[in-house]
């Protein structure tokens, strides 16, 4: 009996032992937040952004020296850095033009999609209407659509109606294919609404709109911030649908890019502000709405 007794303390004692003492995954799991591994981070974000950095250095040299060295010359002789490439961009219309109708095309088709995207999400998540599960349905299946798959018929559309080739006609097709993804995001945002806080409201006299613009809209502004970036980040970006439906009077900034290495081939002068310039727009836009996509995203995930 007292053997086995000193067993079972034994056992017990290594067992107390055993868990007092951390496990390995334990102690690399407490060693990922140290100061190495956020040094590591770190590097790692720097290497994410060494072709940016390399683009605008790039765009700050002129055509002999982006000829003869690497941009990271640039480090051991600082004076070849010069404004004139931008200078030489602004004095060409192609490109200046190119912007602003990229910029004409954005801006509407963002702000059309997040206005029309948060009323749909509105009325599927909160609205009683016959068949409304069902038309929310077919918008979901809207999403497995591929691009490619309606360029044709509705290039053809709207060559019929007179807006082929146009600002509106490109604005209009990205409107049609944000549309399912901003109701679905938006609907199922809106959902998780407490019910009691929109009945409240109704007591007090609120009609459908004031619920929505007093109500829902503050509720659900980080998931509206998250689609406005996306869908902004998309629209800038695209090419696919500029080539089809705009002209050589409404073509954004990614096809004026690409017009110019086909009629010019190497004028690297023009290409690398130019891609600067498309790139860190959106860039800015995200950096300056991150708090409200973080927020959105986290929101969902708590949902």
């Amino acid at each position: 009996m007292t053997t086995q007794a000193g067993q079972l303390a034994k056992t017990a004692h290594s067992t107390a032992v055993n868990r007092a003492r951390p496990s390995l995954g334990s102690r690399i799991a407490s060693g990922v937040g140290g100061g190495a591994v956020r040094v590591l981070l770190l590097l790692v974000g720097l290497f994410w952004l060494v072709p940016t950095i390399g683009l605008l250095l790039s765009s700050l040299r002129s055509p002999e020296d982006m000829s003869g060295s690497g941009w990271w010359k640039v480090f051991t002789a600082p004076s070849q850095l010069t404004v004139d490439n931008y200078q030489k961009l602004l004095e060409n219309s192609d490109i200046t033009n190119s912007l602003l109708n990229t910029v004409l095309i954005t801006v509407p088709a963002t702000l059309l999609v997040v206005v029309i995207g948060s009323l749909a999400g509105y009325a599927f998540a909160w609205m009683e209407f016959p068949g409304r599960d069902w038309w929310f349905l077919g918008v979901v299946g809207l999403l497995v659509v591929p691009v490619q798959v309606a360029l044709i018929p509705i290039a053809e559309l709207f060559g019929k109606i007179g807006v082929f080739g146009s600002v509106t006609g490109v604005v209009l097709f990205h409107v049609g294919y944000g549309l399912p993804f901003a109701v679905f995001l938006l609907r199922n945002f809106f959902a998780e609404i407490p019910r009691e806080l929109l009945e409240a409201a109704r007591l007090d006299g609120a009609g459908e709109l004031r619920l929505f613009a007093r109500v829902v809209m503050p509720l659900g502004g980080p998931a509206i911030a998250s689609l406005g970036i996306f869908q902004f980040l998309w629209v800038w970006n695209d090419m696919l649908v500029a080539l089809v439906f705009s002209d050589s009077g409404s073509q954004p900034i990614t096809v004026a890019l690409q017009t110019q290495v086909r009629q010019f081939g190497n004028n690297i002068d023009v290409l690398a502000p130019g891609a600067f310039i498309s790139m860190v727009i959106p860039l800015a836009v995200f950096f300056a709405f991150q708090r409200q996509f973080v927020s959105g995203v986290m929101a969902g995930a708590v949902k």
